[in-house]
Parts: C-alpha cells; structure tokens; sequence
C-alpha cells in the first residue's frame, strides 16, 4: 500500500475496482483546510480519462508492474503487433492501450508497462517524440518563417499534423507524442 505522498507520473494504481495510469497530479495545500492531491487518471482498460481528488495521507493501493522495450511490427485494423527486443516474443495489443497509434511508426521501439501479478500489458509508453516524414501538404512558401502561422499536414502513418508554412513533403519532422503537435523541421 502507497499513500498520496508516493503519487508520481506514470504510476498505476487500483481505482474503482480498475487500474488507473497517473497522467498529471498536483500536490495542492490550501490557506484553509487540510491538503489534498488533484489528479488526472487513465483507464488502462477503457482509455478514459478522468479526473480524482485525494485527500493527503490516504492510501492507494499501487500496482506493481515491469517495464520492457518492445519495438512496433505493424498494425492490422485495431490490433497492433509488438515483438520483444529480448526474446522475440510478440504480443498484440488494442488500440485503446495506446496513447498516440497514429504517431507510431514500423520499427519504431516502446516501452510496454506490463502487470507482474498476470504478465498481461497494460499501457504502451511512446517515446517523447517521433521523426516522421511529411507525405502530403501544400506547397511551401518561400521566406514565409516570422509568422506563428500553420498548414495541415498528412505524415507517414496517416497521422494529421499543423506544420508551420515552409514545411514542404518530403520534408522530416519532429512531433510531440503526448501532444501530436509539430516541435521541429529534422536536417539529415
């Protein structure tokens, strides 16, 4: 058993009769009243997200679980295979387990946060960015850089991103995950 004072990104917990991922939390100490921790939870069964206040000092009963690198195959409908860079094991996993499978790319290496009690997968950590190549957007505009400006663009996986107005395709660019936004153009 853990209490509110263990809480941190990333740990799961048993919530409600589920397990929950820690998204965000914050520790908030009000002039008047006890503290409490605000959080933002995620189903590793639905992929909901919501919302949860504890109280300080409560306890939480955490789950203990295992972290293993397992690199991307392909994906076929809503299942996407993985195989294991240890020992080759592959496993499939549904779409809700994944935080951005738009983003995620043939080859690409993620961490899979796996249940020590059952060895079932939970949830698929991405990397905390990815380099994708634009395969679809308009023209570029030349000198165009000063402004906050955007275009749609289509990548690689299919995924739909706004790139400042100078991105060109063939152009690689750097995206957030946890946000699926643009962060930078990539030279080779």
């Amino acid at each position: 058993m853990a209490t509110t004072s263990d809480i941190r990104n990333g740990l799961c917990i048993k919530h409600n009769n589920d397990i929950f991922k820690i998204v965000e939390f914050l520790h908030v100490k009000p002039g008047k009243g006890p503290a409490f921790v605000r959080t933002k939870l995620k189903s590793l069964s639905t992929g909901k997200v919501l919302e949860n206040t504890f109280p300080a000092g409560r306890k939480i009963e955490d789950i203990r679980v295992e972290t293993q690198k397992f690199q991307f195959l392909y994906s076929e409908g809503d299942s996407f295979h993985f195989m294991n860079t240890q020992d080759y094991e592959q496993i499939t996993l549904q779409k809700e387990a994944l935080d951005a499978p738009d983003l995620l790319k043939e080859g690409e290496i993620v961490t899979i946060i796996i249940n020590t009690e059952d060895n079932l997968p939970l949830s698929v950590d991405m990397p905390a960015s990815v380099i994708l190549e634009v395969t679809h957007t308009e023209p570029g505009v030349k000198g165009n850089t000063a402004t906050n400006a955007t275009k749609p663009a289509t990548v690689e996986t299919g995924a739909k991103v706004n790139v400042p107005l100078f991105i060109n395709e063939g152009d690689k660019v750097k995206i957030d995950t946890t946000k699926g936004t643009y962060l930078e153009r990539v030279k080779e």
